[in-house]
């Protein structure tokens, strides 16, 4: 079973930057394309950034398009995203998972954008 380890998330103001890290474990990572899914209070889990097996393609949420950069290390079985112009809609908790999501979650790191 695959095992997502996130970190980087913090309390930032409006504006800006944060750069979260997923490291992943007991699993072939180049396998599979890879996803950052963002879950706000009392809000469901959704995608905001897919990238694909070899990292060539990648894809965005309409609300975080032109911010946010996700990037993967094949070698490193690490998945990144650089989050810029940090927005308060911006906040809850940061969760990476295979796309489509196969494997149970990780706990997240959450992310707190102060107003």
């Amino acid at each position: 079973q695959a095992h997502f380890v996130e970190s980087g998330g913090d309390l930032v103001q409006a504006g800006g930057s944060l750069r979260l890290s997923c490291v992943v474990s007991r699993l072939s990572m180049s396998s599979y394309a890879m996803s950052w899914y963002h879950q706000g209070p009392g809000k469901d889990r959704e995608l905001v950034a897919r990238i694909s097996l070899g990292g060539g393609i990648t894809d965005y949420h309409d609300s975080v398009e032109g911010r946010w950069s996700v990037s993967r290390d094949n070698a490193e079985n690490t998945v990144y995203l650089e989050m810029n112009q940090l927005q308060p809609a911006d906040t809850g908790v940061y969760f990476c998972n295979t796309d489509p999501p196969l494997f149970d979650w990780g706990r997240g790191t959450q992310v707190t954008v102060s107003s």
